[in-house]
């Protein structure tokens, strides 16, 4: 059987930021244990971190979860005592995360993640930063497509 060259596996873009994706999330796992957070709490809580008592649809935008990821994530991250979620006082239809002490103390102890990441990793900054760019870019025109 022959497979046409755009169509071997090896030559897949999506495949190798697939495994890239898989490799990186297990080598966050082993750092985020340390701090008692899932990869995808980890987002959430570098977002609060960025910006606490946000609306959940700006979290949606900001973390790029769906409200269906993102209602359990919330549930759980709740469920740790690290935030809570309250009312909009602007409008009441609306829900608004907001750290707890806890989830603002979390903070230090999870400072030194991004640091023990990259001395797992065989890349320069200047690659990094590069290889981030590049990934910016495709989301950005994938999520133009629709």
């Amino acid at each position: 059987m022959s497979t046409t060259h755009k169509l071997k596996l090896e030559n897949q873009i999506c495949h190798s930021i697939y495994s890239a994706s898989n490799a990186l999330v297990r080598a966050y796992r082993p750092l985020l244990d340390e701090v008692d957070l899932t990869y995808p709490q980890y987002l959430v809580m570098l977002a609060l971190w960025d910006e606490d008592g946000v609306m959940i649809k700006n979290l949606v935008e900001r973390t790029r979860f769906d409200a269906g990821t993102l209602t359990p994530l919330l549930k759980r991250l709740s469920d740790k005592a690290l935030l809570t979620i309250d009312k909009s006082q602007e409008d009441s239809r609306q829900r608004v995360v907001l750290l707890t002490n806890k989830g603002k103390k979390l903070l230090q102890a999870a400072e030194n993640v991004p640091d023990s990441l990259m001395c797992r990793i065989d890349m320069s900054r200047d690659e990094a930063l590069a290889l981030k760019a590049l990934c910016e870019k495709l989301f950005a025109s994938l999520s133009k497509v629709g």
